[in-house]
């Protein structure tokens, strides 16, 4: 017998105010065609005043509780994935813990930028397989455009706010690929590539927040080959081949970026799960807002063979391969 962390629940989280690259073009010189053309994005969400990320990230594993049909006190741990906590300190995954869950639990934020739900993921399996959890909620939340410079129009349309979540309960498989839960993560950093995306900003230097640098054709290189290795190592890690896969969902950078690592794979782009049209990029929210949206339309369905990448500033990058 093998324990396997099975997704019993998802969930998700936008911030009501919709922002379109029209009206985007009323505040930064930039227009539809542009941000279209380049990033495949047509709108994003941006939290209100007085909205935290905390917010997002509680709202979103309501909904995946919801989703799973467990409630808050049969939880045993919660890991939110986020750049943009609350505060410096406590973790944003406390506020979530007493907003939902019993008291006692350990609740902890991980930070691995765009890639931190899938480290996320890799942080609650290992939990669950070593037997110090039966059920968790793995959170990606972010109000990353509260980092964002709005003179800069090369990064400020590319991002937007949001969170998800998934519910992993304790399963029983045989140890193959045809068990259903988490079949392997696997994860990676270089942090010589920091200056390629990072923010000017934070606590230990500046004493303050900071805004997004980024060097775009460099990140764009880079993504497409960490990503491409990152999905053939998880394929390769349980015996599977590319044409096996029903969906990736990815994180949502960029269109561009999504249709060449689906060519490079080999794998047809409508296997592809697509959000950044609607949301942009909302960092560590990306893949589980992209994965709630596949699931609620009925194109993900319960038995499916998922496959999960991301990359985030640092480098790091990651996959997860994933039977619904």
């Amino acid at each position: 017998m093998t324990i396997r962390s099975v997704i019993a629940g998802v969930g998700a989280y936008l911030p009501a105010n919709a922002v379109s690259n029209a009206d985007l073009a009323k505040r930064v010189d930039t227009s539809d065609e542009w941000i279209t053309e380049r990033t495949g994005i047509k709108k994003r969400h941006i939290v209100a005043d007085g909205e935290k990320t905390s917010d997002l990230a509680i709202a979103a594993a309501r909904a995946a509780l919801g989703s799973a049909g467990l409630s808050g006190d049969k939880i045993d741990l919660i890991v939110v994935a986020t750049t943009t906590p609350d505060e410096t300190f406590p973790a944003t995954a406390a506020r979530v813990q007493a907003a939902l869950a019993r008291p006692g639990i350990p609740s902890f934020d991980v930070q691995a930028v765009c890639s931190g739900f899938v480290y996320g993921l890799a942080v609650v399996d290992n939990f669950i397989k070593a037997g110090q959890a039966k059920s968790a909620i793995v959170i990606g939340a972010e109000a990353f455009t509260r980092l964002l410079d709005w003179s800069d129009r090369n990064t400020c349309v590319l991002f937007g706010d949001g969170a998800g979540a998934v519910v992993l309960t304790a399963g029983e498989g045989r140890g193959d690929s045809a068990d259903r839960g988490i079949l392997s993560t696997h994860l990676h950093s270089d942090g010589r590539q920091h200056d390629m995306l990072y923010v000017d900003g934070g606590p230990g230097s500046t004493q303050t927040t900071g805004h997004v640098r980024m060097k775009g054709k460099e990140v764009f290189r880079h993504a497409v080959t960490n990503l491409t290795e990152a999905v053939h190592e998880a394929l390769a890690a349980n015996s599977v081949q590319a044409s096996a896969i029903d969906w990736i969902v990815p994180h949502q950078a960029n269109k561009r970026i999504l249709d060449t690592t689906a060519e490079k794979l080999g794998i047809d782009p409508s296997k592809v799960i697509v959000t950044v049209d609607q949301h942009a990029n909302t960092s560590a929210a990306s893949i589980p807002l992209a994965l709630n949206q596949g699931v609620a339309d009925g194109r993900i369905r319960p038995g499916q063979l998922v496959l999960m990448e991301a990359m985030g500033g640092g480098f790091t990058w990651g996959s997860a391969l994933v039977r619904m």
